[in-house]
């Protein structure tokens, strides 16, 4: 006891954490979107699928930072699967969580409770620090099945990139009214290019497609939902294109432009988030 105290004394030093949801799920539905499991999988280097080994209460004087309503734990946990990481990880790992207390102001039993945990190296080995309030979500089949596909997206060597900007825009019209062709250049956080082409011909629904890449991919469509490059456009894209992406268009032209940026956002449409 003498020794995890001292380990808890240290990770209490050098952690500070927010307050972290409990997540809990049913058999019909979850409520983390797919935006949620997004967020927390492309900022966690460390994804693990854990059994809550010890949960120890930290008394309120060790714990002033944590948020009103919360019990502090320090928490010694057994790795079931490494769902990422590189280098790995250790079979027992360390961290800090602030949990909500219920109605009666009673904290919650995470003993023998296996969760899915999203975070980060620290000094110690055998410590880690969540990335966000509430990167500690129960675990079930499906989620971790959910993840494990969206790890498998984000470290893809073709992975889509995150979108800085869209960069510029322009329209050029068909020789028959009502056809024409838009093109959409966005800047990423990579450097490699992304692009949005929105194709109309008279009398047949507007056609729109993605490229990554300098050059437009014939064989390119519009994402599927709930895909990485989905929630790259649908999550971060401005609900109107900037004015200055339109600079030296036509005003004919810039409308046109702006009319298809609108449908290719319908199309995506919202981008739902449970997390708070």
């Amino acid at each position: 006891m003498q020794k995890i105290l001292i380990a808890l004394l240290g990770l209490l030093c050098s952690q500070t954490l927010a307050f972290s949801a409990f997540s809990q799920t049913t058999a019909t539905s979850d409520p983390l979107q797919y935006a949620d499991l997004a967020d927390l999988s492309i900022n966690a280097p460390i994804i693990v699928h854990a059994t809550v080994k010890e949960a120890i209460k930290v008394d309120p004087e060790r714990a002033v930072d944590a948020p009103t309503s919360t019990q502090r734990f320090y928490v010694i946990a057994t790795t079931n699967a490494l769902i990422r990481g590189q280098g790995g990880i250790l079979e027992t790992i360390r961290y800090i969580v602030d949990l909500p207390l219920d109605q009666r102001g009673r904290a919650p039993k995470i003993k023998k409770r296996q969760f899915i945990i999203f975070a980060q190296r620290t000094g110690d080995s055998n410590d880690v620090q969540l990335i966000a309030k509430d990167a500690q979500i129960a675990w079930t089949a499906d989620r971790e099945s959910r993840v494990r596909a969206l790890v498998r997206e984000i470290v893809a060597a073709d992975a889509p990139p995150s979108i800085s900007r869209i960069a510029g825009a322009f329209h050029v019209p068909g020789t028959i009214i009502g056809e024409g062709e838009t093109q959409i250049f966005m800047e990423t956080n990579n450097g490699n290019p992304v692009s949005i082409t929105i194709l109309s011909r008279d009398g047949q629904r507007k056609f729109w497609a993605v490229s990554l890449g300098e050059i437009v991919d014939e064989a390119a469509r519009a994402p599927e939902r709930n895909s990485l490059l989905w929630y790259r456009l649908a999550c971060f894209l401005p609900k109107r294109m900037p004015s200055e992406a339109l600079e030296g268009v036509s005003l004919r032209n810039a409308r046109e432009a702006q009319a298809d940026y609108q449908m290719v956002l319908a199309d995506l449409g919202s981008c739902p988030r449970s997390r708070r």
